[in-house]
């Protein structure tokens, strides 16, 4: 089974492979032909999204598949039925699952209990589809992402365990600077640096940043987070002009989104000239198009 459930459980092969797709997805613009026609794909969501539901349905209908939009509170999953039910019921009906859940266990008892391809739309562990739109939007504004640098400022999250996961995945530096109260799990970092990733880690952003590539971050507070003192922790790691001009002259700045303005990084910066957020936003559809392409294919 096909299941696109975290980047380092997938070949870098092809992971490329689907990202060169995405591209020849965008340069075509509107399909002529309908790869996925007669295909079903439920969308299953226990937290609320924006970019992940459109771009998914928008995507699933340009391949000429049919989408199903399941909220937790449609479901028998808000009353009690166990995820393991769920996926084998849904497992008769459609073709492809994808879950955006806050706990991980849940997309993992998902998979493990499905016949079709199940896809991870979002864990409070890590955001693949989302990595795919940023490797990809990368390389539309700065070439190939192989060796370049690339700074994470900010909460050592599901973002940025995607991020690690994708420095060893697709070959390229990654910096990350967080407070000490928020770092990445150390074992998910000695897991990339064994299998030859160049992941370092500090709690200066001037240090990530200095001439880099790339300078991403995210929200302070995610879905399920606690505000508790975050602000407090987070107030020196926010982007402003100041960091970003500790960046190379020509870096872009990336953002996953929804973006607090004024907090995890300031207007000046997300719509400034080295922001490509919105590109970013829209390549998650032609991303996550080939990511389906690839569950569904009968080959590879």
């Amino acid at each position: 089974m096909k299941h696109f459930l975290d980047l380092d459980q997938i070949d870098s092969s092809i992971l490329r492979e689907i990202i060169e797709q995405a591209k020849g997805f965008k340069l075509a613009d509107r399909l002529t032909e309908r790869p996925l026609d007669g295909k079903i794909l439920a969308l299953i969501f226990e937290k609320p999204s924006t970019r992940t539901r459109v771009s998914f349905e928008a995507g699933m209908k340009r391949l000429g598949g049919e989408v199903i939009m399941l909220n937790s509170s449609d479901l028998q999953l808000s009353r009690g039925e166990t995820v393991s039910d769920t996926a084998k019921v849904l497992s008769g009906y459609v073709d492809c699952i994808m879950m955006r859940t806050l706990l991980e266990s849940r997309l993992v008892e998902l998979a493990e209990n499905s016949t079709v391809p199940v896809i991870n739309g979002l864990t409070n562990r890590s955001h693949p589809c989302q990595l795919m739109a940023d490797v990809m939007t990368f390389e539309e504004h700065c070439g190939s992402i192989k060796d370049k640098v690339i700074a994470w400022c900010g909460d050592g999250n599901n973002m940025a365990t995607s991020w690690i996961q994708a420095a060893v995945q697709f070959d390229f530096v990654l910096r990350i600077a967080c407070p000490p109260d928020l770092m990445p799990s150390q074992n998910l970092i000695d897991w990339a640096n064994h299998k030859g990733g160049r992941v370092y880690v500090n709690h200066d952003p001037s240090i990530a940043v200095f001439d880099a590539d790339a300078v991403v971050t995210d929200t302070w507070v995610s879905m399920g987070d606690l505000d508790s003192n975050r602000h407090d922790l987070l107030v020196n790691y926010r982007v402003d002009d100041r960091l970003m001009a500790k960046a190379k002259s020509n870096s872009v700045f990336m953002h996953c989104m929804p973006a607090n303005r004024g907090k995890d990084v300031t207007a000046g910066v997300i719509d400034g000239p080295q922001s490509i957020v919105f590109n970013e936003a829209e390549n998650r559809m032609y991303s996550q198009m080939a990511i389906l392409c690839w569950c569904l294919s009968e080959t590879g």
